[in-house]
């Protein structure tokens, strides 16, 4: 069996920045059935990125560049997930760029219900669920906290119940710099949270022009942060659109913005427009094509 493999580089329009994912295509719906979990799975192991993503034709027809809804997966080198962000954008730019798709919007069924994204020509707009975030106690995470950083430069802790994913904020007066270099101790975190409530850890700080969070032509980030989930088998993620879900939530309310631009700030890095409309998020960003080729099964 031959499939059809590309891979894209989310949140940004330069080669080798951004996040990488693969995108497979599998002609029906009948070829996910050819190809079993298991094979998905070593398929996401063997591409090894943060997530492989696997696109399949509703129906009979296996026309990519006609149809509007598609099937989509995401796994990465060690598990399914219920919500990717960067290779949802991936894949959608895989059929709009590399296939021609000729829709203005295109839909995915996923485990996170119908997603959608919108073709703005040199960005892709994705409509996702809004995941908001609570208080969390510190003390019941302060065996992972101590790993992560340091608990003065926390200002504030919450927890994502929909995604199991933790937010750290530092501290207001702290810099951009502090962020991009902090180095959690990855190989402890799961040993210090074994509980399976904690899949994914946020560490956040608010922009400024103070704090060195600005971009390339001097516009100022409302947030910038970095995304640390050794659990699913990532120990940390360049640009996380699920992450941004979370985030988006947080950061709307404590800016009381419904408009957000954001930065995660990995050795990669990319930038996120991010558009809070009740219940859901729009996030959007760039993604260039870097590889088309074929696996062979």
């Amino acid at each position: 069996m031959k499939v059809p493999v590309f891979i894209i580089d989310s949140f940004t329009d330069e080669p080798f920045s951004g996040n990488p994912a693969a995108v497979c295509l599998l002609a029906t719906q009948g070829d996910t059935k050819a190809l079993t979990d298991e094979d998905l799975q070593r398929i996401g192991g063997e591409m090894n990125l943060s997530e492989t993503a696997f696109i399949s034709c509703d129906g009979e027809s296996s026309d990519f560049r006609l149809k509007s809804h598609f099937g989509l997966r995401w796994f990465t080198p060690t598990v399914e997930v219920n919500l990717c962000g960067h290779a949802t954008l991936a894949a959608a730019a895989t059929l709009f760029y590399v296939k021609g798709n000729q829709s203005e919007t295109i839909s995915f069924q996923t485990r996170s219900g119908i997603l959608k994204v919108k073709n703005k020509g040199d960005q892709l707009s994705m409509d996702f669920p809004l995941n908001p975030s609570q208080k969390q106690e510190r003390d019941i995470v302060k065996d992972l906290l101590k790993v992560v950083v340091e608990e003065t430069d926390i200002q504030d802790v919450e927890y994502s119940p929909n995604t199991r994913k933790l937010i750290l904020r530092l501290r207001d007066t702290l810099p951009r710099s502090y962020l991009e270099k902090l180095r959690p101790q990855i190989s402890m975190m799961e040993k210090n949270e074994p509980s399976g409530q904690i899949k994914g850890v946020i560490v956040t700080l608010k922009g400024s022009e103070s704090n060195g969070c600005v971009d390339k032509s001097g516009k100022q980030y409302d947030f910038v942060s970095r995304y640390f989930a050794p659990w699913v088998g990532i120990p940390e993620d360049p640009v996380t659109g699920a992450a941004h879900t979370v985030l988006a939530s947080y950061w709307s309310k404590e800016l009381s913005k419904k408009n957000l631009y954001a930065r995660q700030c990995s050795s990669r890095g990319g930038d996120i427009i991010i558009q809070v409309d009740n219940d859901r998020v729009h996030l959007a960003g760039s993604a260039t094509v870097v590889m088309c080729g074929t696996l062979d099964i």
